[in-house]
This record gives C-alpha cells, sequence and structure tokens, in this order.
C-alpha cells in the first residue's frame, strides 16, 4: 500500500496538487490494493489557494498517516510565505526523513530548499524562479527538464510539469506498465502540446 501526501497551505498553486493528485488517484484506483492520496495543511481549515479554489485538508500537520511519498506544490505561498514558517519548514523536514520519496512542483523547491531537502541537491523549478532559487545557494538548478530526480528528491518545473513527475514516480513505484495504463485512463497524451493556433 502507498499513501501519497500533498501538502495544501495558502495560496497554493491548484494544478500543482490537483494534477498529482489526479495521477496517484487514479493509481490507487487500477491497483486496487488500498493506496490513498490524502491532502496536509496547518489547520483544518478550508484553504484557499492560489487562483481561488478552496479545499479541505483530510489531515492536519500532527494528524496524518505514514507518508511514502510527500509532495509539495508551489505558488506565491511557497516562494514567499510558508518558507518563513517553521511549522511547515519543521514538518517538511521531519516527513523527508521517513518518506520514501520526496517531491515538488514548480515553486514547491523553494520550500523544499527552506526546510531543507532541496539543500546540496540537483533540482528543477518554474522558469520565473530558476535564477530566485540558485541565489539562495547550496542548491545546483537545472534547466530545461521538466523533472529532475535526485536520490529519493524528485521535483519538476511549473504546475503541468508535475503531471510528468507523477507519471513516472508511480511508474518507478509499481513498474512502467502501471503507469502507462494510468496515462492512458487519464488521457495524458500532450503530442504536440500546443494546437490552439491551428484550424480545426
Amino acid at each position: 500500500m502507498t499513501t501519497y501526501g500533498l501538502l495544501v497551505f495558502e495560496e497554493a498553486e491548484e494544478l500543482d496538487f490537483v494534477g498529482p493528485w489526479e495521477v496517484f488517484t487514479a493509481s490507487a484506483m487500477v491497483r486496487a490494493q488500498g493506496d490513498k492520496a490524502v491532502l496536509v495543511a496547518e489547520r483544518t481549515e478550508p484553504v484557499r489557494c492560489n487562483k481561488g479554489m478552496r479545499v479541505v485538508p483530510d489531515h492536519t500537520l500532527d494528524d496524518h498517516p505514514e507518508l511514502d511519498v510527500l509532495l509539495v506544490p508551489g505558488g506565491r505561498g511557497a516562494r514567499v510565505t510558508q518558507p518563513q514558517n517553521p511549522a511547515v519548514t519543521g514538518w517538511i523536514a521531519k516527513v523527508a526523513e521517513q518518506a520514501d520519496w520526496v517531491t515538488s512542483v514548480c515553486t514547491g523547491s523553494i520550500l523544499l530548499h527552506a526546510a531543507g531537502p532541496a539543500k546540496g541537491r540537483r533540482v528543477a523549478t518554474h522558469w520565473g524562479s530558476e535564477d530566485t532559487l540558485k541565489a539562495r545557494g547550496d542548491v545546483t538548478v537545472v534547466r530545461d527538464a521538466r523533472y529532475v530526480v535526485d536520490g529519493n528528491l524528485v521535483t519538476s518545473q511549473g504546475v503541468s510539469a508535475g503531471i510528468d513527475m507523477a507519471l513516472w514516480l508511480i511508474g518507478r513505484i509499481h513498474g512502467r506498465d502501471h503507469a502507462r495504463t494510468v496515462r492512458r485512463y487519464i488521457q495524458y497524451e500532450p503530442a504536440p502540446p500546443y494546437m490552439a493556433d491551428e484550424p480545426i
């Protein structure tokens, strides 16, 4: 059984966690072996995300199951407020020591750096924050890579790149054939990725 814990906080970027959530929950459905994904927040109240979506966490930082996978999303909260929140950074550091995999999407890597797990590691982040993260020091920012794997740390570029990262991760945990099945189920085949400027 695999338990995925997705951290949510005020001004987290919605697709950063909703995209991987879809992958993880579709994976759980396909496997039918008790896998689950849970939303974890500092408090029990609904969290208002970056674009206004409100989500209700399943657990708090002090009340959640053991996590095999930790996912930290980006957004303004990850860049500005949460790196200064010792309750969240301390929790990330503690959970990262116990989880099999530690992951981030977009500027969640900035929060992972503030908490410690991304220090001294190779990471990806949103293109608009690559220089900001590099300036923090003690980190190697990899540019032009949808996701980067450094040991048990997997970080991805912005927003939609989290789906690619999550599919890679379930493939690593449960096998490539499983990941392909999940990808087909969610119909994620972005080739070509953008056609809105072409006539139908």
